[in-house]
C-alpha cells in the first residue's frame, strides 16, 4: 500500500453491510497508518446480517472444496474460484473464532454462531470497527465519485465532499439499472439487475389452503425449460416457498424475469420416482394394501393434509380402497404425485433477505485484488458485483471474501 499523499491517506468504504464492514475493519487493522471511513446512506448498519437465517445469521456454508462451493453460485463461479483461493470458509471460521465467536455447522451444511443470534456477529463487527477506529457515518449518501489526480473525491448528498486515496464500493445490489449511474459514469458497465431468491405466487390456487405444510424433499421444474431443483418445499398462503423454490428462483432469475413471472411449475412430490417408474411400482401397493382405505393408508410418508389434497384433486372418494381404485383416478393420482402442474403468476421477495443478480461486470474487476481494472484505487466488495449465490450462507461467504481481499489494498 502506497503511503504518499498523507492528507488523503484514507480509505472510504461505501456501504454498511457485511462486505463493507469486513473491508473496513480488516483494512484498518492491516494498515495502521490509514484512516478508514465507512459511509452508510440509511440509519441502519448490517441490516441483512440481522435478519438472515431467521435472526440467527447464516454466516457461511460448511464446504471445504472451492470447486464444490462455487457451483452454488448461479453467477460468478469462475471469478470466485480465484477470490476463494485467497480467503475461504476455513478463514471465515478462524477469523470469527479469533474474536471470540464460535460457529457451528448444521446437518444441511449451513453455519451459524453457537449463540443462534445474529446480534453476536453484529456486535463482533462493531467491536472491531471501534477497536481499529473506523469512522462510521450513517445517513450519508454518496452521489458521485471523481478521480482527481491520484486520489478520489467522494461527492455526498447536500454538496459536501471527502478526499480519499482509496474507495471500496460495497453498496449492495440495486434493483434498477439507473441506480448504477454513479459507477457507469466512471467507465464501468453493468449486467442488468434482476431479482433473485424469491417465492412463487399462485393466486387462488386450492393448494394455498395447505399453508404451513412442508415436504422434506420435492423436485420442482419450470415447464418448458431445463430449470430443475430438489429440496425442502413449503406451501404458503400465497403459493410456494422453501429452499427448493428459492434455489430455483436464483438459477432461473433471468429466465423468469423474461417470462414476467408467469409460468407453470411442475412438482414431483416423490423425487425417487418419475411417472413411468411409479406406474410400474403401483401394482405392488395395490396388492399389499388392497383392502385398506386409500385415504387412511398413505405409503409415501407425505404429510396427511397433502395426501388428502392429492386424492381430492384426483377425484378419489373417501371410502375407496386400494384394490378398488378405478384406472382413470389412479392415473390422475400417479400424475399428480410425480408431475403436478401449478400456474405461477408473480413473485414475493423472500423476507428481507432479497438478493439481486446483475451488477458491475466481473471482467472489469481483478478477482485477486477486487480492484477495478478501469479506475486505479477503486475496489468492489459484495453484491454490487455480478455475483450471487443460492440460500445457505453463500452470499455472506462472498461478502466476507471480497471484503477481506479488497482490504489488502493491493494492485
Amino acid at each position: 500500500m502506497a503511503n504518499k499523499h498523507q492528507d488523503t491517506n484514507r480509505l472510504i468504504v461505501i456501504g454498511g453491510g457485511a462486505a463493507g464492514f469486513f473491508c473496513a475493519v480488516n483494512a484498518a487493522r492491516l494498515h495502521p497508518g490509514l484512516e478508514v471511513t465507512l459511509l452508510e446512506k440509511t440509519g441502519k448498519l448490517l441490516s441483512k446480517v440481522k435478519v438472515s437465517g431467521g435472526g440467527r445469521c447464516n454466516v457461511t456454508h460448511n464446504l471445504e472444496s472451492i470447486a464444490e462451493m462455487t457451483r452454488r453460485y448461479p453467477r460468478g463461479e469462475r471469478f470466485l474460484k480465484k477470490s476463494f483461493s485467497r480467503f475461504f470458509v476455513p478463514d471465515t471460521i478462524e477469523w470469527y473464532a479469533a474474536r471470540g465467536v464460535e460457529l457451528k455447522a448444521e446437518d444441511d451444511g449451513r453455519m451459524f454462531p453457537v449463540t443462534d443470534n445474529s446480534q453476536t456477529i453484529i456486535d463482533c463487527l462493531l467491536r472491531e470497527a471501534d477497536r481499529h477506529r473506523v469512522n462510521v457515518r450513517t445517513h450519508t449518501d454518496v452521489t458521485a465519485l471523481e478521480r482527481t489526480g491520484d486520489d478520489w473525491t467522494v461527492h455526498l448528498a447536500g454538496g459536501a465532499t471527502l478526499k480519499a486515496r482509496y474507495v471500496c464500493v460495497a453498496a449492495g445490489g440495486f434493483a434498477q439499472a439507473q441506480k448504477f449511474g454513479w459507477l457507469t459514469a466512471l467507465g464501468h458497465s453493468i449486467e442488468e439487475p434482476a431479482p433473485s431468491l424469491f417465492t412463487f405466487n399462485m393466486p387462488k390456487n386450492p393448494v394455498t389452503e395447505l399453508m404451513g405444510v412442508s415436504v422434506p424433499l420435492a423436485q420442482v421444474k419450470i415447464a418448458g425449460s431445463k430449470l430443475l431443483e430438489n429440496g425442502p418445499l413449503l406451501i404458503t398462503h400465497w403459493g410456494m416457498s422453501g429452499p427448493v423454490i428459492l434455489r430455483l428462483s436464483a438459477w432461473g432469475a433471468r429466465y423468469l424475469q423474461e417470462q414476467q413471472y408467469t409460468f407453470t411449475l411442475l412438482v414431483n412430490w416423490l423425487p425417487a420416482y418419475n411417472e413411468s417408474s411409479l406406474r410400474d411400482a403401483w401394482p405392488q401397493w395395490r396388492l399389499d394394501m388392497g383392502g385398506q382405505v386409500i385415504w387412511t393408508k398413505n405409503p409415501f410418508g407425505l404429510p396427511q393434509r397433502l395426501w388428502h389434497f392429492l386424492l381430492q384433486q384426483a377425484g378419489i372418494h373417501e371410502s375407496a380402497r386400494w384394490a378398488e381404485l378405478p384406472a382413470k383416478e389412479q392415473n390422475k393420482l400417479i400424475r399428480s404425485l410425480t408431475a403436478m402442474e401449478f400456474p405461477v403468476q408473480g413473485k414475493t421477495t423472500f423476507k428481507e433477505e432479497f438478493v439481486t443478480c446483475g451488477g458491475i461486470k466481473l471482467s472489469e474487476i481483478d478477482p485477486q485484488t477486487m480492484q477495478s481494472r478501469i479506475a486505479p484505487g477503486l475496489y468492489f466488495a459484495g453484491e454490487v458485483m455480478d455475483v450471487d449465490g443460492i440460500t445457505g450462507g453463500f452470499n455472506f461467504q462472498h461478502a466476507w471474501t471480497s471484503g477481506w481481499v479488497a482490504a489488502q489494498l493491493e494492485g
